[in-house]
């Protein structure tokens, strides 16, 4: 759980004519300070992650990385220090590849140095983007990398995004040995600001949900990108959507919004204590969708450490609809609480039915 700035801010690296926003040291520290001051990290939001653009486009004489010295003026360790200082945690982007994505520096032949880099400026968690890689054995390039980044001796939470560069027969074949070398890892499209770039990736987990739950665990999860609640291109009903259905598949959380400009009833659903216990249920079995298909009414469970079970009733229509939850799965009688509204809704037998679901909206 954390915060990212890719989705928000993308490649922004005009500090000059855009010091707030662009992707340097003052943003990050303004997110750190939002996190704490704001209470999102006394509710787990832990990590400050930077992704693409904090480069400068070459490396140095020696061969190492390089940030950017007009966004980072005081140079990522003291970035790391400071966030450190606050409580939280600091995570970084490379790429497997000869360049980013974006077009800078990559790790291709610099996994050993790169490793120590990332562990001497105190990093606790890396991204490793596939762009560029000129070698087409990824299962070799990240697992090399992985082994790289252990002999550092610093514990460093590895996300790896192998599976987006490869086919759905691929990725589950691949799957049960990712899970070995990642603990979380990109599976499909980065997210766009809109509720329809979110409901493909939620639906897209639907399809694949066996697949994707078979190798779901603690330490290794799949990762169904960032949070885009409090931007533009969410209202309150599809934000609680993405927060309902992120959570019941385990997905970690990683905000990409503006936390110094956000709504309350934005900030309110992501601070929601009980839907975030779902998320970080200790069991980490990760939910599926058991009924419904894309622009339909869907229905989603997850099993909890207390053999309780969430659900989620999303209603993925243009209109107002019922949903009904037939309750076989747990012996036709459940004791219902409404996760969002914070209220017991009572015993219910045989089935349990949600009235006048809005459009694109989710009960929990």
């Amino acid at each position: 759980m954390g915060w990212m700035d890719w989705e928000r801010f993308r490649c922004d690296v005009d500090c000059q004519n855009d010091p707030n926003n662009c992707i340097g040291e003052k943003l990050f520290r303004d997110m750190a300070d939002r996190l704490v001051a704001d209470g999102y990290s006394a509710v787990g939001y832990k990590y400050v992650d930077i992704d693409d653009c904090w480069l400068s486009k070459s490396r140095d004489s020696n061969g190492q990385l390089v940030a950017n010295p007009l966004a980072f003026p005081s140079g990522i360790k003291a970035l790391s220090d400071y966030i450190h200082a606050r409580g939280l945690l600091f995570g970084m982007y490379e790429d497997i590849g000869t360049y980013t994505c974006g077009g800078y520096p990559g790790s291709e032949g610099y996994f050993d140095m790169d490793a120590k880099t990332f562990a001497s400026w105190g990093v606790d968690a890396l991204k490793l983007d596939g762009c560029y890689y000129s070698d087409s054995n990824y299962q070799a390039g990240y697992t090399n990398f992985s082994v790289a980044l252990n002999k550092t001796g610093r514990p460093i939470m590895f996300s790896c995004s192998w599976p987006a560069y490869i086919s759905d027969d691929q990725r589950a074949l691949y799957y049960p040995y990712m899970a070995k070398i990642c603990n979380i890892w990109r599976n499909w499209d980065d997210i766009d600001d809109s509720y329809s770039s979110m409901a493909s990736i939620a639906n897209y987990w639907g399809s694949q949900s066996a697949v994707l739950a078979s190798v779901a665990k603690p330490g290794s999860f799949n990762d169904a990108d960032q949070l885009i609640i409090g931007n533009s291109g969410l209202n309150p009903d599809e934000s609680r959507t993405q927060m309902a259905i992120w959570s019941i598949i385990a997905s970690p959380l990683l905000m990409s919004n503006d936390l110094r400009n956000i709504p309350t009833w934005a900030k309110e659903i992501l601070q929601n204590k009980e839907v975030i216990a779902v998320n970080q249920d200790p069991l980490g079995r990760q939910g599926v969708r058991v009924s419904g298909s894309a622009g339909t009414t869907q229905v989603w469970t997850r099993l909890l450490a207390d053999s309780s079970y969430a659900v989620a009733l999303w209603n993925d229509t243009p209109n107002t609809s019922d949903i009904t939850l037939d309750l076989k799965f747990v012996s036709g009688c459940a004791a219902v609480r409404d996760l969002f509204n914070h209220n017991d809704l009572g015993v219910f037998k045989t089935s349990f039915t949600s009235s006048s679901v809005p459009s694109h909206g989710t009960v929990m």
